[in-house]
């Protein structure tokens, strides 16, 4: 019954009509008597192997995961929080957000470190850097960049080469890409001068990073900023045209989150799958993960992971949002 109702407000627009998600999977378990519905920011091929570990290990459940941008999957889940029975997604401070507003359900005794959830109701599984992805061709003759700094040299350097050759994320459109650039902004006043270095070279935004490493692999342009790690590895093995850089000035990493929706239906069986999601994360050793294990204080990595605390919600503030979009306008918007 609760599913037929999901499936009478897809068809009635309220949830979005098939062709409005980037994509659409039916993970069939062999029982599936109890149905999942997943919305992520996450490409289905980076998270198959964790669904797919799971429908066969409780094959009395199935899952929908249904694929859209970081900041559309704000907005439609709260629109219809029952529509929904989990929310995963890369931008941290909108997830932090929803279970502040009430949105989560809070979960008991799930065995995770503290500085990896908030109140039992917002879970973190991966440890993500933000990347400077290079096309190797773009860059014969030329030096590395390792940093931000070594970014806005070579692109001064050569404006006749890298003119219209740049990309980065609209934080107007993008969830993550405005996480990203906030956290830039705090950490250090290089982040405006590589913008505004950006944008006197009609810069390239994008929606999501896959676009990006897209037009990255076919020459469209050579240098991609704020990349998501994850996805950027997921490409380079099999594209050797493309380098990550993790710049060396000051990094900036992210963590992957997931929470159960308040109004889910199927409490038991989302509960269910956050812990098999968090298990499998956490296993350090396990090499056949697409996704970035979750990493630690005990790794170093608490140098680089953005906190999950109240700060994180600063910028989402509408005054404060406003003025740091003007601001990112005048720097990368020339015209």
């Amino acid at each position: 019954m609760r599913y037929y109702f999901a499936l009478v407000l897809l068809m009635l627009g309220q949830v979005g009509s098939a062709q409005d998600w980037e994509d659409q999977k039916i993970f069939n378990g062999a029982a599936g008597t109890v149905t999942l519905r997943i919305i992520s920011s996450t490409d289905t091929d980076l998270i198959a192997p964790i669904i797919e570990t799971f429908v066969a290990q409780t094959p009395e459940i199935s899952i929908e995961y249904l694929v859209t941008g970081t900041a559309d999957l704000d907005r439609r889940f709260r629109a219809s929080p029952n529509a929904f029975d989990i929310a995963i997604s890369s931008a941290m401070d909108l997830q932090l957000k929803l279970a502040n507003d009430g949105f989560a359900l809070a979960l008991n005794d799930v065995s995770h470190p503290s500085w990896a959830e908030w109140r039992q109701s917002l879970f973190a599984f991966t440890s993500e850097p933000a990347a400077i992805v290079i096309n190797r061709a773009a860059f014969a003759g030329l030096p590395l960049p390792k940093s931000r700094q070594d970014l806005i040299q070579v692109l001064r350097a050569r404006p006749d080469v890298f003119r219209g050759k740049v990309g980065t994320y609209d934080v107007r459109q993008s969830g993550l890409g405005y996480l990203f650039a906030t956290q830039d902004a705090r950490a250090s006043e290089t982040f405006w001068r590589l913008m505004e270095v950006m944008g006197g070279l009609n810069v390239q935004l994008y929606c999501c990073s896959g676009d990006m490493i897209d037009d990255l692999t076919d020459g469209t342009i050579a240098v991609a900023y704020n990349v998501l790690g994850s996805y950027a590895a997921a490409r380079v093995g099999s594209q050797d045209a493309l380098e990550i850089v993790l710049p060396s000035d000051f990094p900036t990493t992210m963590m992957r989150t997931a929470l159960v929706s308040k109004e889910t239906q199927e409490p038991s069986a989302a509960e269910m799958f956050i812990r098999h999601l968090i298990a499998l994360q956490s296993d350090l050793d396990d090499e056949e993960r697409l996704l970035p294990a979750l990493h630690g204080p005990e790794t170093g990595a608490e140098r680089a992971t953005i906190s999950l605390e109240p700060a994180l919600m600063t910028f989402l503030d509408k005054l404060k949002r406003s003025k740091f979009l003007t601001e990112w306008e005048d720097a990368l918007i020339q015209e």
